[in-house]
């Protein structure tokens, strides 16, 4: 048997090695081909308005099945103002079909376009409300180990303690109330509406781009509903909002 070189050998184990990663790619790609309708002002179905509490909305029907994607206009300056960072979008889901529909809210992603397309996979309300306690609870005992090291600094972390402790317990019971959770609809349950939060902890993520570009894809009815959309308003977009 003729002796091969280890430089031929390694570039014929790149190439085998190359030759399985392309053939997974496509395997990949076969299986992801899931029908997008995608959302544009111009397309029959697709709808845009904007109300005076500072959202745009963006609605989709296709087939049997209608979204209507509402997002603040300050969602971006929002994100930084949270102890617990993360984006949102108020989510309405429409069936008006003769069967029914099982609408799965954890399979929602949400892509960072400018942020070399990160994908972020939306969080499970009770997962994300049971950190945000956790969070709270690693706070109180770290606070209480600083105490006893700087005695002399209790008015300062114990006010800090308690503006912290009220946040978490209001974003606590927000999150649990109102994200949005599987659902079955039909004629008697049509309608299912809910917050949709995504984590922005990312290392590819960082900072804020002007504009931002995000495109929210929900899975549905055997296909994937798209919303492409920017943020903050373009010029001449910006809405003055109405005190509450």
């Amino acid at each position: 048997m003729p002796q091969i070189s280890k430089r031929a050998a390694g570039r014929f184990l790149a190439l085998a090695a190359g030759l399985l990663l392309c053939s997974g790619l496509a395997g990949a790609k076969e299986k992801s081909k899931t029908p997008a309708v995608r959302w544009d002002e111009q397309t029959p179905g697709c709808t845009f308005s904007r109300t005076d509490d500072g959202r745009y909305h963006y609605g989709l029907w296709s087939g049997d099945v209608g979204m209507v994607v509402s997002v603040d206009s300050q969602e971006l300056e929002k994100v930084h103002h949270r102890h617990e960072p993360f984006f949102s979008v108020l989510l309405e889901v429409r069936y008006r079909g003769p069967g029914g529909l099982e609408f799965d809210p954890g399979k929602i992603t949400l892509e960072f376009v400018k942020h070399f397309h990160v994908m972020q996979t939306s969080l499970d309300p009770d997962d994300f409300a049971q950190k945000i306690q956790n969070d709270a609870d690693a706070l109180d005992h770290e606070t209480e180990r600083e105490l006893q090291k700087h005695p002399d600094k209790k008015a300062e972390k114990e006010t800090y303690l308690r503006a912290f402790q009220k946040e978490s317990a209001e974003l606590q019971e927000f999150v649990s109330k109102n994200g949005l959770r599987s659902a079955h609809l039909d004629a008697g349950n049509p309608q299912a509406s809910g917050w949709v939060l995504f984590g922005t902890s990312n290392k590819w993520i960082g900072g804020w781009k002007k504009p931002e570009e995000f495109v929210l894809r929900v899975p549905a009815e055997g296909k994937v509903f798209e919303f492409p959309f920017p943020l903050p308003p373009k010029p001449g977009e910006v809405m003055l909002r109405k005190r509450e």
